[in-house]
């Protein structure tokens, strides 16, 4: 019931767009991409020291997105995804995964926001992808969308050694208490973005606070965290033909937990992480390919788990009756490939490698897995 009342308020919304008198100067656009996916995994132990089964699966994803630009300095946008609405950080389906046979495919909306762009201010209201800059998903993962207001502004600067700045902030809101917006559980962040060396190194400081964050996915908590986490991050791109781009994350999570009774000691402490990433190549035309390696080390604090990507392994709250990732206490490696088929298509496939900094039982978890991804989008 849920699915057909989505599609139909897309429908109403595109019509009622479509409606609007041509003298007003109004634009409409959609955009879209599927996913097609062979995914293999191997070699994941339990923290009892069982080993989950070897797993294949054949996996999909379609999403379709609206904008409507009612102005230049006004814009709405609405985008619907496949995928279960309880995993924000995954939108893919198996096939035939579903519980009855053939059954209708779970759809849910990942977007719905109003935007405005005055010169160089920008703000945005609603459920909208995360507004600060980020050159991989080990610390937000591309698939969860929060929901607030953020502010961004951006200016040129004529000078030899910043080309231009950019301040980025926003609060979000976790989970809604019903009475002040101070008792919610929520997230703020500020970030400045500095371009330099005409504009091939770009620098970007942040800082994030989360406040009264559950331990453990919807609703299922049985308590809530704060996080203060302070993020410097940067990418320089080395050599322009062939592409070759480097780039670093550094994680530090300031928060005391040293008095936390809800956080053993072995864990009190585990708060950084560090990301390193190479890569060759780009992919922007038929015939382009592109190469890359990641090398991640994510402490438990160093980010919130289920927030993070959840790529590079099988590991869950599935235990405590969620299905999202826990996607930290780790230190990993990513070797990926990647070839244009044209602008629109192209063939990627990412193999990881994943072992675990500190073991919830007897043994430290671990895990292998490839994958390829064929992708087009519209």
């Amino acid at each position: 019931m849920k699915q057909t009342i989505h599609i139909i308020i897309f429908i109403l919304f595109s019509n009622l767009l479509f409606a609007q008198n041509d003298s007003t100067k109004t634009k409409l656009s959609f955009n879209g991409d599927i996913r097609f996916r062979i995914e293999q995994d191997w070699n994941s132990r339990k923290s009892d020291g069982t080993y989950r089964d070897n797993r294949t699966r054949l996996r999909y994803r379609s999403r379709l997105g609206l904008t409507y630009d009612y102005k230049n300095w006004a814009s709405a946008g609405i985008r619907i995804r496949t995928g279960d609405p309880k995993k924000q950080q995954d939108p893919h389906l198996t096939l035939g995964g579903s519980t009855n046979e053939f059954s209708s495919l779970p759809i849910a909306f990942e977007k719905l926001y109003v935007k405005f762009n005055r010169k160089w201010f920008t703000t945005c209201i609603g459920k909208n992808s995360f507004p600060f800059e980020k050159q991989n998903e080990l610390f937000w993962s591309d698939n969860v969308y929060p929901e607030g207001i953020s502010f961004s502004g951006f200016f040129t600067l004529k000078n030899n050694y910043i080309q231009s700045l950019q301040i980025n902030t926003g609060h979000f809101i976790v989970n809604s208490s019903g009475s002040t917006l101070d008792a919610d559980a929520y997230f703020q962040g500020i970030q400045l973005v500095t371009t330099h060396w005409q504009k091939r190194l770009k620098v970007f400081p942040s800082f994030y606070y989360f406040n009264d964050i559950p331990d453990i996915p919807d609703t299922n908590e049985t308590s809530v965290l704060d996080y203060a986490i302070l993020h410097i991050g940067t990418k320089a791109t080395i050599i322009a033909k062939p592409k070759i781009s480097i780039g670093l994350d550094y994680l530090h999570n300031i928060k005391n937990y040293n008095q936390n009774n809800t956080i053993s000691e072995e864990f009190s402490d585990q708060k950084k992480g560090i990301v390193s990433s190479l890569n060759i190549g780009d992919l922007k035309k038929a015939g382009d390919w592109k190469i890359g390696f990641t090398y991640s080390y994510l402490e438990r604090y160093a980010a919130v788990d289920y927030f993070a990507q959840n790529d590079w392994v099988r590991w869950d709250y599935s235990s405590q009756n969620s299905n999202d990732g826990r996607l930290t206490n780790f230190k990993g490696l990513e070797i990926m490939g990647a070839y244009a088929l044209n602008k629109d298509m192209n063939l990627k496939v990412r193999f990881f490698t994943v072992d675990q900094l500190i073991s919830y039982g007897t043994k430290t978890e671990t895990g292998n897995r490839i994958r390829l991804d064929y992708n087009f989008s519209f």
